[in-house]
């Protein structure tokens, strides 16, 4: 048994040490008084298995006695604190000094009748003898133990029944230490066994009490927290644990979420799916610390409360989640109020910059159709072509190999109408000439392509829609270039030809095939068809076949209406 009880005592030493190295100011100082005994008095248990003679086992029996006294007043003072049921100070005064008195009543053993009213101590053959004869302080010693007990024990009782604030958990581990040392106690000691089993429960106790302690750093370091929130009593607290288990919440905090109420510390926050959703999102990332929570309050008016998430901390211990809860209504309203006067200052400026592209859009077409209005031999030809490329532009987009944005086929249709306006640079003369042009005028026809371009350019060198002012120059100076690259005016051959004005050249050509000029007839579909189809990889993009193919009808009813 004496080898027992030195690893007993090692036991708790070691059970001591790692209390102290989890030791934070705000523990029960009841359960650190418990920590600093248990050791002595298995010291004791060991000196007493060890003693010779009657002195040295009235000493051991002091020692061991330092618990028996002192350990049941800390144990049940330990359960009030935790239960957190105050105990009036005079009352404590009072019960730490009946233990004291009791434990004067031990130091008289050996010296007074009291506690022990006599020791017979006789060494035998293979051990030794030990009688005792109890005094009456024993029988108030037994009193003593019985009432700490039942108090302990009711004050758990209690809290299990009546208060929510106090974790289910931490009440259930009180109960062992208590019942544990009081049937140690009482189903040992007073059956007069041969050996003690008290060490065994002080070592369970001090496991118990460490596993305690480490839970009850948590809800301290939320308490902490919770407190100093109090203070400003707009702003609402929540301090859940890893296991996403309610720790507490201010007052604040339960009138924001009256759910709050009737949780339990260490319940479960599943059923408030707002709190749930707060620390999934913050999870997902941790970056994005904020949410928005937006209520009615009883006269019915909207709350919108900011809820920050961030981790709970025990020194550098991630233990868990807190959320600071801010009235944050009136400012969510000047934001909503300026995003609505931001919108209708964004409409109005929309309204206005679309009056603006609208002017510069009828003026650009005012152009053109002045310059059409000079060349008689193209009527009209501005507005068919420009319905052209948007029938050939339908048709590719519904396959779209070439990838174009809603924007591309925008800028394309919009810049149909600008193709010949360098036809302004042209000579009367030349312009309007009714006949076929001889080689000499032909040249001076070809430079409106270029000389378009220019224009363009300086039309729409201030625009910031540069997209729209490359389609628009890049239509204007090559819609008459060929794939094999007998075109101008620069002989440009194959994809070197920008792919809007390759579109452009079908619509160009079509619609001069079909339509009446000066100096021919129009063509029939079937004839125009025939060309159109025969230029296909020398004329036009060969690539552009398919769409043509599938406009053909659509552009045949265009030209039949007008």
């Amino acid at each position: 048994m004496y080898s027992l009880y030195i690893c007993f005592f090692g036991l708790s030493v070691l059970l001591t040490a790692l209390y102290v190295s989890i030791w934070r100011k705000h523990f029960d100082v009841n359960i650190t008084l418990i920590f600093a005994l248990i050791p002595i008095v298995n010291l004791g248990y060991i000196v007493s298995e060890n003693a010779t003679d009657i002195g040295t086992f009235i000493v051991a029996t002091k020692i061991i006695y330092l618990g028996g006294c002192y350990l049941p007043i800390l144990i049940a003072m330990s359960i009030l604190s935790l239960c957190e049921i105050k105990v009036n100070r005079v009352i404590r005064l009072l019960g730490f000094a009946v233990c004291t008195i009791l434990y004067l009543f031990v130091l008289s053993i050996g010296y007074l009748p009291y506690y022990y009213k006599s020791i017979t101590f006789n060494l035998i053959p293979g051990g030794r003898e030990i009688i005792k004869e109890y005094g009456p302080a024993h029988t108030f010693f037994y009193v003593y133990t019985l009432i700490t007990f039942i108090v302990g024990f009711s004050a758990i009782t209690y809290s299990l029944m009546k208060k929510k604030q106090v974790p289910n958990s931490i009440l259930y581990l009180l109960f062992l230490p208590d019942i544990i040392s009081i049937a140690a106690f009482f189903g040992f000691n007073l059956m007069g066994k041969k050996y003690e089993i008290m060490p065994i429960a002080y070592v369970f106790a001090q496991f118990v009490y460490i596993l305690i302690s480490r839970r009850m750093s948590l809800y301290r370091v939320s308490d902490m927290v919770v407190e100093s929130m109090v203070m400003t009593g707009d702003t609402g607290f929540i301090t859940v644990d890893k296991k996403k288990r309610f720790l507490g919440a201010n007052e604040t905090a339960k009138e924001m979420i009256p759910e709050l109420r009737g949780l339990s510390v260490d319940q479960k926050i599943d059923n408030i799916k707002t709190i749930s959703h707060w620390i999934e999102h913050f999870e997902e990332d941790n970056r994005n610390t904020q949410s928005l929570f937006v209520k009615k309050d009883d006269q019915g008016d909207e709350k919108i409360y900011a809820v920050n998430t961030s981790y709970l901390y025990d020194l550098k211990r991630r233990c868990g989640y807190r959320l600071f809860l801010t009235d944050d209504t009136k400012n969510q309203k000047y934001i909503k109020l300026l995003d609505k006067y931001n919108e209708e200052l964004e409409e109005e400026v929309e309204k206005k910059t679309e009056n603006i592209i609208e002017m510069h859009n009828n003026l650009i077409l005012s152009m053109a159709t002045m310059v059409e209005s000079r060349d008689n031999s193209t009527g009209g030809h501005i507005r068919r072509t420009s319905e052209c490329v948007r029938i050939l532009m339908d048709e590719i987009m519904k396959e779209n190999p070439f990838g174009f944005d809603e924007e591309f086929c925008k800028n394309i249709i919009k810049a149909a109408p600008m193709h010949d306006l360098g036809k302004v640079a042209v000579d009367d003369a030349v312009l309007r000439k009714p006949g076929r042009f001889t080689p000499e005028e032909f040249d001076k026809m070809k430079a409106h392509a270029a000389e378009g371009a220019r224009i363009v350019h300086e039309i729409l060198k201030d625009t910031d829609d540069e997209s729209f002012k490359v389609i628009a120059e890049n239509v204007a100076h090559y819609h008459h270039e060929r794939m094999d690259g007998s075109g101008y005016p620069e002989g440009l051959k194959g994809d070197r030809i920008p792919v809007e004005a390759r579109i452009m050249a079908i619509a160009d050509v079509y619609d001069a095939l079909v339509s009446k000029r000066v100096y021919k007839e129009s063509m029939s579909f079937e004839q125009a068809d025939n060309i159109m189809m025969d230029s296909m990889g020398k004329h036009f993009d060969k690539r552009l076949e398919k769409f043509y193919v599938s406009s053909r009808k659509r552009l045949e009813d265009y030209y039949r209406d007008i």
